[in-house]
């Protein structure tokens, strides 16, 4: 391996393993992970732009409003 250059027939580790696309579940590319195409990451960028994904919020007991004290 003289200069820095790999012989073409060396076998070159992924640095991670593929994972199944949230998806579609194929193998994840390495240029799209962990999706395995630009179609699936741009669905799945809809989904976050559109809303249809949300983080849920617990409401709030009541009896957490006695204890503030908002004379500032």
């Amino acid at each position: 391996m003289a200069g820095g250059v790999m012989p073409a027939d060396a076998k070159v580790t992924p640095l991670r393993k593929p994972q199944p696309c949230p998806e579609c579940k194929r193998p994840s590319t390495r240029e799209s992970y962990p999706f395995c195409s630009e179609r699936c990451r741009n669905i799945d960028l809809n989904r976050w732009l559109s809303g249809s994904y949300a983080i849920p919020v617990s409401e709030v007991e009541d009896n957490q409003d006695e204890d503030f004290d908002d004379r500032g």
